[in-house]
């Protein structure tokens, strides 16, 4: 019998085919102790810059052998899905260099030092799109690049927009538009749209209008 996938204590909910699809989120929070776990030795910052860091560390796995772990330490971001009256999402394009390419994208960006993260998503979303939403709602939570960076993204859902003036910050060039879900659905299946964070938030987009999420919405 194959070795089950939750921490101990946990309890694996079953879908209508009895495949396994889920357990409490409690027990998935207490996963320390289940014998995955490896303990830090020592650490060692190899690059500092403007606000990536990299990091090589020697840890201690289960079994007691050490091993070296090389990784980025990311101060965490936000993503806003941000809905328009008739359906339609706001959208960005914006160039990446690592990947070489202009990508299509939920509006996102990183957190500043000691700043919530609706203050962050409220932000980003005024400066990127020049839009300001009347309520705001949190989906959920990412970690889009495990193996190799500390990087998590609050995905945020922002309702009843007013459009402003943008305010990019320097050096910083992006084009806003909009799109339907399916427009977008389509250039996922095409490999036009290939971010993964606004991928997950298409997913959520999806649950929720489906009835199968819900978000709790407040009035900012």
């Amino acid at each position: 019998m194959p070795d089950t996938p939750f921490p101990p204590g946990a309890s694996a909910v079953s879908d209508a085919s009895g495949a396994a699809s889920g357990a409490s989120l409690a027990a998935l929070d207490d996963a320390r102790g289940d014998g995955l776990s490896e303990t830090l030795i020592s650490s060692e910052t190899v690059y500092r810059g403007h606000f990536l860091h990299a990091k090589h560390d020697r840890v201690r796995l289960p079994d007691g052998r050490e091993a070296s772990r090389e990784y980025v330490v990311h101060p965490g971001a936000v993503m806003v899905v941000p809905l328009l009256p008739d359906g339609r999402l706001v959208m960005e394009r914006q160039f990446r260099y690592p990947v070489g390419m202009t990508m299509i994208e939920f509006p996102a960006g990183k957190f500043d030092p000691g700043e919530g993260a609706l203050a962050c998503a409220q932000r980003e979303l005024r400066e990127e799109t020049g839009y300001v939403a009347r309520r705001w709602a949190r989906a959920g939570l990412m970690h889009p690049v495990i193996g190799y960076a500390s990087e998590r993204i609050e995905v945020w859902f922002a309702d009843e927009l007013t459009l402003g003036e943008r305010h990019l910050d320097d050096g910083e060039f992006l084009d806003v538009f909009t799109a339907t879900q399916q427009e977008l659905e389509g250039w996922m299946r095409d490999g036009l749209l290939t971010d993964a964070k606004t991928i997950v938030g298409m997913m959520w987009l999806r649950q929720w209008r489906a009835g199968v999420w819900p978000l709790d919405w407040q009035a900012v």
